[in-house]
Order: structure tokens, then sequence, then C-alpha cells
């Protein structure tokens, strides 16, 4: 492997994250916000590893018998991109060599993190567990053989209805792992959530500048597939779900509603939601 494909520090550590191979756990809570990290890990009963770089804050630490890192992804699928592929790398590649370990890890992904909702009845407050991620930003398709891991019909009939544009990537459609959203998710709301390439006209914001489509938001309300309907607006989760899929790891989302995009209501002190959500996360896990 070319020393440019996998980058590394002086140290050794992989070249984003800074993070030597055992400093990682297999339980990994993603957060957007580095300052989230800092509040989770005085949720830990112990802390063994703490560093950072950029935006890309890491704990590593003990919670009630389970290994668990936490770990700042800043926002957006291009840094998910950065992320899962260097957390994988530490994970099943020697950082020395470039060579694949033969028998590699499977690491558990959980996003904790803010979101939009897209329904009336999901107030502010309120958590949302993704059980698809449809990606409108087009990270997965830059990569080979990803085509098994989608829900291709959610996509296509999600493109028809609302006439997607040629000139913008391909909605893609990928399904949480099903043990941790049983496991970790059973009594909370869920649905299919977009992720997407931007905070304001990617979501229909308007601001100085207008959306291509100033119905985007009522249209993707209004959708319903096999039951399923859309429920939210968030920026990470379906590079997290498809790049996990290609890896065999597992991910799951869970968000806090802090705006409903249909009632126009904000929640302006959600941290001690996402607290709660953080001390469910971790019970999940360490179970």
């Amino acid at each position: 492997m070319k020393k440019t494909e996998l980058i590394t520090n002086p140290d050794g550590s992989v070249f984003h994250l800074h993070l030597l191979p055992g400093e990682i756990a297999d339980k990994i809570i993603i957060v957007g916000d580095p300052g989230r990290v800092d509040m989770i890990a005085g949720m830990l009963d112990s802390v063994r590893v703490r560093k950072s770089n950029r935006e890309f804050t890491t704990v590593t630490g003990d919670y009630h018998g389970a290994e668990i890192t936490v770990i700042s992804s800043g926002i957006g699928t291009d840094n998910i991109d950065i992320v899962i592929n260097e957390l994988d790398a530490l994970a099943n590649i020697d950082l020395t060599t470039g060579v694949a370990v033969e028998e590699p890890r499977s690491l558990t992904f959980v996003r904790i993190g803010t979101t939009g909702g897209l329904q009336a009845d999901l107030p502010v407050g309120s958590f949302i567990a993704t059980a698809k991620a449809v990606g409108f930003d087009g990270v997965l398709h830059f990569y080979e053989g990803y085509e098994w891991c989608l829900d291709h019909m959610l996509a296509d009939a999600l493109a028809t209805h609302l006439e997607w544009p040629d000139v913008l990537a391909y909605p893609y459609a990928v399904a949480a792992d099903d043990s941790l959203l049983e496991n970790i998710a059973s009594d909370i709301a869920r649905g299919i959530t977009i992720s997407t390439p931007g905070f304001y006209a990617p979501q229909g914001r308007r601001l100085r500048l207008e959306p291509f489509d100033n119905e985007l938001n009522d249209n993707i309300t209004s959708f319903s597939f096999r039951g399923q309907r859309i429920t939210n607006y968030e920026m990470e989760s379906s590079a997290i779900y498809g790049l996990s899929k290609l890896l065999n790891h597992k991910a799951l989302t869970i968000c806090v509603v802090i705006g409903n995009r249909v009632t126009g209501e904000f929640l302006n002190d959600y941290k001690p939601a996402i607290k709660n959500l953080a001390a469910l996360v971790l019970e999940g896990l360490s179970s």
C-alpha cells in the first residue's frame, strides 16, 4: 500500500484521528460536537485514553465493566468518511505495513446527535432511532460493491416521489443493524432519516438564497413507503450505515429532536435531553 493511501503520523498514529490501534474499544459512540465527548466522558467510571486533533476528540474508558470509546466527528458525511475508515484501519490494518489483518474485528457504532423533525407528532425533546438512513450526500457512490447493502426500492420510490433532478447524487438507503435497533432502541420512535450534504438549502431552508425546490420538505413529509415515513433530517447517518455495512460493522443512530420543521418549534436547551440519551446508549452498550 502506498504511504499516501493510509497516512500515519510520526508517532505511528492514524493521520486525522491521531489514535493508535490499542486506543479504541469495539463499542464506539459517535457524536458531532467535541464538547459532547467531555460530557459523556464524565459519565464513565474511568478514562484511559484522551486525545484530540482538529474536530476529532476521543475518549476511551470503562462504563459498568464495558470498554467504550466516544469520538466526535464534526459535521457531515465527509467527516464520517474519515472517521469510519480510520477507525476500521485501527482495528483491521497493520499501520506499519498497510496489510489487512487475517481476522478482522467487527466494531459497533452508535451515533448520538441532534436532528430536525419532519413529522408534527414528533415534538422537540423526543428521541428518534434511524431504522433506515437515506443519503442525499453521494459518499457511498464512490465505493465499489455497495449495491448489495442498499434498499433500492425505497430509494427509487423516494426519488420518484420527489421528482429527483439528475444533477444531484442519486439517493441511497441503508438499514440500521437490527440487533442494535432492538437492544438499544426498542422503546424509541423510529423511522427513515435523511442525511443531507448541507444544513441550509439541502434541508429546505431559505436565508438569502432559495433552495432548488420550495416544496421539498412538504413532499418529504408526505412520503410513505411500506408503512414507513421519513421522520427527520440530519447529516451523518447515511455514510455511517453504508460504510459500516461494507466493512462488516454494526451501526445505529439515535437523535434528539431539537427543531420540528413542520410546527416550527425549537428546543433551546437540549443538553439535558442529550445527556439522557447518552445514558440510555451507555446502558445499552454495557448490558
